[in-house]
Protein backbone atom coordinates (compact mmCIF):
# COMPACT_ATOMS: atom_id res chain seq x y z
CA UNK A 1 0.00 0.00 0.00
CA UNK A 2 1.79 3.37 -0.71
CA UNK A 3 0.97 5.76 1.73
CA UNK A 4 -0.01 9.30 1.81
CA UNK A 5 0.60 11.33 4.55
CA UNK A 6 -2.35 13.80 6.17
CA UNK A 7 -0.28 16.20 8.15
CA UNK A 8 -1.84 18.94 10.04
CA UNK A 9 -2.05 20.99 13.27
CA UNK A 10 -5.51 21.58 15.30
CA UNK A 11 -5.90 23.30 18.20
CA UNK A 12 -9.68 23.15 18.97
CA UNK A 13 -10.61 20.04 16.65
CA UNK A 14 -11.73 21.58 13.79
CA UNK A 15 -8.90 21.14 11.20
CA UNK A 16 -8.63 17.46 13.05
CA UNK A 17 -11.78 16.56 11.86
CA UNK A 18 -11.01 18.22 8.18
CA UNK A 19 -7.85 15.99 8.01
CA UNK A 20 -10.41 12.81 9.24
CA UNK A 21 -12.39 13.59 6.24
CA UNK A 22 -9.85 13.68 3.77
CA UNK A 23 -8.32 10.77 4.84
CA UNK A 24 -11.69 8.69 4.49
CA UNK A 25 -11.46 10.26 0.79
CA UNK A 26 -7.74 8.87 0.40
CA UNK A 27 -8.70 5.27 1.43
CA UNK A 28 -11.83 5.56 -0.95
CA UNK A 29 -8.84 4.77 -3.43
CA UNK A 30 -7.91 1.23 -3.84
CA UNK A 31 -4.16 0.03 -3.28
CA UNK A 32 -3.62 4.20 -0.76
CA UNK A 33 -3.35 4.15 2.81
CA UNK A 34 -4.10 7.44 4.52
CA UNK A 35 -0.99 8.19 7.39
CA UNK A 36 -2.22 10.80 10.22
CA UNK A 37 0.01 12.39 11.79
CA UNK A 38 0.37 16.27 13.65
CA UNK A 39 2.52 18.12 14.89
CA UNK A 40 2.99 19.55 19.03
CA UNK A 41 2.08 23.13 19.95
CA UNK A 42 5.03 25.58 19.63
CA UNK A 43 6.25 26.78 22.92
CA UNK A 44 6.29 30.25 24.58
CA UNK A 45 9.59 29.18 26.54
CA UNK A 46 12.68 28.31 24.88
CA UNK A 47 14.19 24.57 24.56
CA UNK A 48 11.10 23.76 26.27
CA UNK A 49 10.21 20.31 24.31
CA UNK A 50 6.98 18.26 23.56
CA UNK A 51 6.36 14.61 24.92
CA UNK A 52 7.46 12.10 22.14
CA UNK A 53 3.72 10.66 21.99
CA UNK A 54 1.22 12.92 22.62
CA UNK A 55 -1.60 12.23 24.86
CA UNK A 56 -4.05 11.69 22.47
CA UNK A 57 -4.75 11.98 18.94
CA UNK A 58 -2.49 10.68 15.86
CA UNK A 59 1.09 10.50 16.63
CA UNK A 60 3.24 13.55 16.15
CA UNK A 61 4.78 13.66 12.25
CA UNK A 62 8.72 13.09 11.50
CA UNK A 63 10.71 14.00 8.61
CA UNK A 64 10.72 10.47 8.08
CA UNK A 65 7.16 10.39 7.26
CA UNK A 66 7.43 12.86 4.46
CA UNK A 67 10.37 10.71 3.30
CA UNK A 68 8.10 7.52 2.76
CA UNK A 69 4.68 9.33 1.93
CA UNK A 70 3.64 8.88 -2.09
CA UNK A 71 1.97 12.53 -1.27
CA UNK A 72 1.33 15.03 1.02
CA UNK A 73 -2.40 16.63 3.08
CA UNK A 74 -1.14 19.56 4.71
CA UNK A 75 -3.93 20.91 6.75
CA UNK A 76 -4.03 24.74 9.07
CA UNK A 77 -6.10 26.62 11.37
CA UNK A 78 -5.85 30.05 9.74
CA UNK A 79 -3.91 32.50 11.77
CA UNK A 80 -4.13 36.20 10.92
CA UNK A 81 -4.74 35.01 7.16
CA UNK A 82 -1.49 32.85 7.20
CA UNK A 83 -0.42 28.92 8.30
CA UNK A 84 -0.63 28.30 11.77
CA UNK A 85 2.97 28.61 13.81
CA UNK A 86 3.78 24.70 15.01
CA UNK A 87 3.40 23.42 11.35
CA UNK A 88 5.50 26.59 10.13
CA UNK A 89 7.99 25.31 12.64
CA UNK A 90 7.94 21.86 11.50
CA UNK A 91 8.31 22.74 7.52
CA UNK A 92 11.28 25.33 8.92
CA UNK A 93 12.58 21.63 9.66
CA UNK A 94 12.71 19.91 6.64
CA UNK A 95 16.15 21.36 5.26
CA UNK A 96 17.54 18.49 4.78
CA UNK A 97 15.05 17.18 2.59
CA UNK A 98 14.90 20.19 0.42
CA UNK A 99 18.80 19.78 -0.16
CA UNK A 100 18.60 16.04 -1.16
CA UNK A 101 15.22 16.76 -3.54
CA UNK A 102 13.29 14.67 -2.11
CA UNK A 103 9.87 15.92 -2.13
CA UNK A 104 10.40 16.72 -5.76
CA UNK A 105 7.34 15.38 -8.01
CA UNK A 106 5.33 13.92 -5.34
CA UNK A 107 1.68 15.41 -5.05
CA UNK A 108 0.29 17.33 -2.53
CA UNK A 109 -2.72 19.11 -1.11
CA UNK A 110 -4.03 21.59 0.91
CA UNK A 111 -6.82 22.61 3.89
CA UNK A 112 -7.88 24.60 6.34
CA UNK A 113 -10.58 25.77 8.58
CA UNK A 114 -11.32 29.24 10.25
CA UNK A 115 -13.65 30.93 12.48
CA UNK A 116 -15.41 33.27 9.84
CA UNK A 117 -16.29 32.70 6.71
CA UNK A 118 -14.09 35.54 5.28
CA UNK A 119 -11.11 34.61 7.53
CA UNK A 120 -8.26 34.11 5.10
CA UNK A 121 -9.25 30.46 4.31
CA UNK A 122 -7.61 31.11 0.52
CA UNK A 123 -4.72 33.33 1.76
CA UNK A 124 -3.53 30.23 4.34
CA UNK A 125 -4.43 27.49 1.27
CA UNK A 126 -1.68 30.05 -0.42
CA UNK A 127 0.78 30.30 2.21
CA UNK A 128 0.82 26.64 2.81
CA UNK A 129 1.64 26.08 -0.83
CA UNK A 130 4.88 28.24 -1.01
CA UNK A 131 7.44 25.90 1.37
CA UNK A 132 5.86 22.67 -0.98
CA UNK A 133 6.77 24.71 -4.17
CA UNK A 134 10.40 25.17 -2.81
CA UNK A 135 10.73 21.43 -2.19
CA UNK A 136 9.75 21.05 -5.62
CA UNK A 137 5.90 19.33 -4.96
CA UNK A 138 2.97 19.79 -7.41
CA UNK A 139 -0.08 21.15 -5.69
CA UNK A 140 -3.45 19.23 -6.39
CA UNK A 141 -6.67 21.62 -6.16
CA UNK A 142 -10.35 21.07 -6.39
CA UNK A 143 -11.45 21.42 -9.85
CA UNK A 144 -14.70 22.74 -10.73
CA UNK A 145 -15.77 19.88 -12.05
CA UNK A 146 -17.25 18.99 -8.39
CA UNK A 147 -20.16 19.45 -7.99
CA UNK A 148 -20.18 20.85 -4.51
CA UNK A 149 -17.74 23.45 -5.22
CA UNK A 150 -20.49 25.35 -7.11
CA UNK A 151 -23.01 25.16 -4.27
CA UNK A 152 -21.05 25.75 -1.42
CA UNK A 153 -22.22 28.51 1.03
CA UNK A 154 -19.13 27.76 3.75
CA UNK A 155 -16.04 26.37 3.04
CA UNK A 156 -14.74 25.04 0.12
CA UNK A 157 -12.35 26.09 -2.43
CA UNK A 158 -10.35 25.70 -5.68
CA UNK A 159 -7.05 25.89 -3.58
CA UNK A 160 -8.29 22.96 -1.32
CA UNK A 161 -10.71 21.85 1.03
CA UNK A 162 -11.73 24.63 3.91
CA UNK A 163 -13.99 24.57 6.52
CA UNK A 164 -16.31 27.25 8.37
CA UNK A 165 -15.73 26.00 11.91
CA UNK A 166 -17.49 29.11 13.64
CA UNK A 167 -15.96 31.54 16.63
CA UNK A 168 -16.57 28.44 19.03
CA UNK A 169 -15.03 26.01 16.60
CA UNK A 170 -18.52 24.04 16.74
CA UNK A 171 -20.27 24.92 13.53
CA UNK A 172 -21.10 21.49 12.00
CA UNK A 173 -19.23 20.35 8.72
CA UNK A 174 -21.50 21.25 5.87
CA UNK A 175 -22.83 18.43 3.44
CA UNK A 176 -20.35 20.04 0.78
CA UNK A 177 -17.55 20.79 3.10
CA UNK A 178 -17.39 17.16 3.93
CA UNK A 179 -17.66 16.22 -0.41
CA UNK A 180 -15.28 18.29 -0.90
CA UNK A 181 -12.66 17.06 1.71
CA UNK A 182 -13.42 13.60 0.60
CA UNK A 183 -13.00 14.65 -2.97
CA UNK A 184 -9.34 16.52 -2.36
CA UNK A 185 -8.46 12.68 -0.34
CA UNK A 186 -9.34 11.08 -3.35
CA UNK A 187 -7.69 13.12 -6.06
CA UNK A 188 -4.24 13.47 -4.43
CA UNK A 189 -4.66 9.65 -4.15
CA UNK A 190 -5.01 9.07 -7.72
CA UNK A 191 -2.76 11.63 -8.85
CA UNK A 192 -0.31 9.91 -6.48
CA UNK A 193 -1.53 6.20 -8.40
CA UNK A 194 -0.96 8.10 -11.87
CA UNK A 195 2.62 9.47 -11.16
CA UNK A 196 4.09 6.20 -9.71
CA UNK A 197 5.71 7.92 -6.64
CA UNK A 198 8.26 5.87 -5.04
CA UNK A 199 9.01 6.85 -1.68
Amino acid sequence: MAQILVLYYSRHGATAELARRIAHGVEEVAGMEALVRTVPPVSTLCEQRADTIPESGPPYATTDDLRRCAGLALGSPTRFGNMAAPLKYFLDGTADLWASGTLIGKPAALFTSTASLHGGQESTLLSMMLPLLHHGMLITGLPYSEAALNATAAGGTPYGASHWAGADGGRPFTEEEVRLARALGRRLAETAQRLGVEP
